[in-house]
């Protein structure tokens, strides 16, 4: 059985059985480490420092300390801006609080402040969560093509694109996985690892383990400039965050993800086609192929009258109710390596 880089991996299982049982609260507060293990009286940091401080200001031609922390007031701002997070903000102003006691409270970010939906603006580069079909296709001219047509014009579009993923799903199809996922929002699935020295005894390549990457649903109002009349099956539109499970592990809700997939269904009613964009986020760890790889991962998963009738389904219904006794990484990587 190949080796699995999941330490911890248990724990955040267990820790998330509360959480897959209601509703995740979005306002949950986060503490950085950082944080908490360097929370010293600044003015014991400046006493210790003085001498070495009061030579770098005779140096530069300062007449004091004071003179040369002044000179440096801009850059100190900058790159308290740059080290802030959502546990350590940039302070505002000097605390009034005595050392040694614990910081004011300050209210939780407000309860719609989804990360599903922030990630979504930052894909879309707009104020609004979601890009509309329209962005990308003329949707009235392609409803007049074949679904073979406007299935090769959407792949098309993207063809340029080494960041994005597409894919044209049938209606019944992404019914099925939609319905799955109200049922069941959350899930991991593993990306299989290779190293290059890992073959067997007839030099064939060999799995060495597996990354595990936490995955989100949202359902959302149709991105659509008007919203449809009338019976349709075009009541929404889906979207999917992967986020690697150390960082979820580690930054929770707040935890930023690597790949958002969305899914819209402007042509579900009279073309049967549900139309699958995703892109990947440069620079985290996930190349397009990859993430690729936890889309297709994903849609099998979810299938659950289809594809995964059998243990796959079952595997997602005892994540969501946090039966950490029953699941079993090694048989998650088993059923997905079924897949190829």
């Amino acid at each position: 059985m190949a080796s699995f880089r999941l330490q911890g991996f248990q724990s955040v299982f267990r820790s998330q059985s509360r959480l897959l049982r209601n509703q995740q609260r979005r306002w949950a507060q986060v503490h950085d480490v950082r944080f908490l293990a360097s929370h010293h009286d600044p003015k014991h940091v400046l006493d210790k420092y003085r001498a070495k401080l009061a030579e770098k200001a005779k140096q530069e031609g300062h007449e004091s300390v004071e003179s040369l922390k002044d000179a440096y007031t801009e850059k100190i701002q900058d790159l308290r801006r740059k080290a802030a997070t959502v546990a350590t903000p940039e302070p505002n102003a000097p605390s009034s609080t005595v050392p040694g006691t614990p910081p004011p409270f300050q209210a939780p970010p407000p309860p719609d402040a989804d990360p599903t939906v922030e990630a979504a603006r930052q894909v879309s580069g707009s104020s609004t969560p979601i890009k509309p079909l329209s962005t990308y296709l003329d949707v009235e001219k392609i409803r007049e093509l074949p679904a073979k047509e406007i299935e090769a014009l959407w792949r098309l579009r993207f063809a340029n694109d080494p960041i994005s993923i597409t894919a044209a799903i049938p209606l019944d199809t992404y019914k099925r996985i939609a319905n799955a996922a109200r049922h069941n929002p959350q899930f991991v699935l593993p990306l299989p690892r290779q190293q290059k020295d890992d073959v067997d005894a007839d030099g064939n390549p060999l799995n060495s383990g597996a990354d595990i990457h936490f995955l989100q649903w949202a359902f959302h109002p149709p991105a659509g400039e008007s919203k449809p009349k009338g019976e349709t099956a075009n009541t929404h539109t889906s979207t999917v965050i992967f986020t690697h499970l150390g960082a979820f592990k580690m930054h929770g809700s707040y935890a930023q993800p690597h790949t958002t997939v969305t899914h819209y269904l402007d042509l579900a009613d009279d073309k049967g086609l549900v139309l699958m964009h995703g892109q990947v986020v440069p620079d985290r760890g996930v190349s397009t192929t990859e993430a690729t790889w936890l889309v297709s991962c994903l849609q099998r998963f979810y299938d659950f009258e289809g594809q995964a009738s059998g243990r796959k389904s079952e595997l997602v219904r005892m994540f969501t109710r946090g039966d950490a006794e029953n699941f079993k990484v090694e048989e998650l990587l088993e059923e997905s390596e079924r897949i190829s």
